[in-house]
C-alpha cells in the first residue's frame, strides 16, 4: 500500500509494481524517524511522482496523475524548507541568496507567465516575445494596466512604436490613442492599455492563478532583469534580455543552468526564446560578456553553465532535481510551506 492505495498484484510492468511497494515501505520507514531529513523526503517524493505518473499511464487513472503532481509539489517544498533551515543551497554549499522573488510559489508564477506567452505569442520573433511578456506581466490580473513610454524604450527593441502598432493591429493589444501617444506617455500621465485575452471571464477566472498583489512583484522582477545595468550598458538587444529572463527561471539553487544543474535542453529553450542556434550562440556570448553567464557551453542538446553570482538575486530556482516540465503552470499553484513536513499517509 502507498498513499492509502492498494497496489494491484496484476499491475504491470512488474518493475513498476516493485517500485511502488518499495516506496510504500520507505515512506513508512521515514515516518518512524525521530529527526526529519528533508533531502531524503524530497527524493522520496520525486520517486513517488515518477512512479505514480507511470502508474497513471498504465491505468489511465486521472487521480493517480493528480497524486503525482502533488508529490512533485511536495518535493519542491521539502527542498525549499531544507534551504531555509540550513541557510545554504540544497547541496549544502554556498551562502543564502536574498532573492527579489523570495519563495517557490513566486518562482512558479514567473515560469507560468513565460510558458503562457510561449504558447500564445501573437507575433513571431524574440522582440515580439519580450514585449508580449512585459505587457502580459503589466496586465495579467485584470487585463488592463498602465504604461509609460520608458517601459517600452528600455527593452532593447529596434522599433518599439512599430511593434506596439503590430500588436494593436492584430487585436492582441488595445490602446486608447496612437502608438506615438503611448511612447510619449510619462509617469505623471500613463496610458491605460488592454490585453483582451487576459480580461477575466464572467466567473473571475483567467489564465493565471496569482492575484493583484502578486502581479506587481512579478512585473517588478522582470523589469529588474531586462533593465539590468550591465545589459543596458552593453546595449543588449531584446533577444539577449529575453534569454536572460528565461535562464533566470531555469537554474538550480546555486545558479547552475537547468534542473539539477544539468543544463537547459535546447529544444525546450527554443520554445521560450525563438532564435536559431547560431543566434542563440551570439546571445549567450553577449550574456557572458555582460557578466550574466559564466562557463557557458552549447552542446548538441543542452546549454550548460551557470549564472554569475551578481545576478543570483534575480533567479527563480528549479528546486526539483527531476527535469522540469516545459509548461510549469499546468501543475497548478498550491501553498507549499506545509507539505514538506509530512510524508503521505501510506
Amino acid at each position: 500500500m502507498i498513499a492509502q492505495r492498494l497496489i494491484p498484484h496484476s499491475l504491470r510492468p512488474v518493475v513498476l509494481r516493485d517500485e511502488l511497494v518499495e516506496l510504500g515501505d520507505l515512506f513508512r520507514a521515514y515516518q518512524q524517524r525521530t529527526e526529519p531529513d528533508l533531502g531524503l523526503l524530497a527524493d522520496l517524493h520525486e520517486r513517488k511522482a515518477r512512479a505514480f505518473m507511470a502508474w497513471a499511464d498504465a491505468t489511465d487513472d486521472i487521480n493517480l496523475r493528480l497524486e503525482a503532481r502533488r508529490a512533485e509539489q511536495a518535493a519542491v517544498a521539502a527542498r525549499f524548507q531544507q534551504l531555509q533551515r540550513t541557510g545554504h543551497g540544497a547541496d549544502g554549499d554556498g551562502p543564502t541568496v536574498a532573492r527579489l522573488l523570495a519563495v517557490p510559489t513566486q518562482w512558479e508564477h514567473a515560469r507560468s507567465v513565460l510558458a503562457h506567452v510561449a504558447d500564445h505569442s501573437p507575433l513571431p520573433g524574440p522582440e515580439a516575445r519580450l514585449l508580449t511578456v512585459m505587457l502580459t506581466l503589466r496586465t495579467a490580473h485584470a487585463g488592463t494596466g498602465n504604461l509609460v513610454g520608458q517601459d517600452l524604450t528600455t527593452l532593447g527593441l529596434t522599433d518599439p512604436e512599430g511593434l506596439v502598432g503590430e500588436l494593436a493591429c492584430c487585436g492582441w493589444l488595445g490602446i486608447p490613442g496612437t502608438t506615438s501617444d503611448l511612447l510619449a506617455s510619462r509617469p505623471e500621465n500613463p496610458t491605460t492599455v488592454t490585453v483582451p485575452s487576459l480580461v477575466p471571464h464572467a466567473d473571475g477566472s483567467g489564465p493565471f492563478t496569482f492575484g493583484k498583489k502578486m502581479r506587481p512583484k512579478l512585473s517588478g522582477w522582470a523589469q529588474r532583469v531586462v533593465t539590468d545595468k550591465k545589459l543596458r550598458k552593453a546595449k543588449a538587444p531584446a533577444a539577449a534580455r529575453l534569454l536572460a529572463m528565461t535562464l533566470a527561471t531555469r537554474t538550480s539553487i546555486d545558479g547552475r543552468l537547468g534542473p539539477g544543474g544539468r543544463g537547459v535542453a535546447l529544444e525546450s529553450l527554443a520554445a521560450w526564446v525563438p532564435v536559431d542556434p547560431e543566434e542563440l550562440q551570439r546571445q549567450v556570448d553577449r550574456l557572458t560578456a555582460a557578466d550574466w553567464l559564466t562557463e557557458a557551453a552549447l552542446t548538441d542538446g543542452h546549454l550548460t553553465g551557470r549564472l554569475s553570482e551578481r545576478v543570483l538575486p534575480l533567479t527563480c530556482p528549479l528546486l526539483s532535481s527531476r527535469t522540469a516540465p516545459d509548461r510549469p503552470g499546468q501543475a497548478g499553484h498550491r501553498t507549499l510551506s506545509s507539505e514538506a513536513e509530512m510524508a503521505p499517509p501510506d
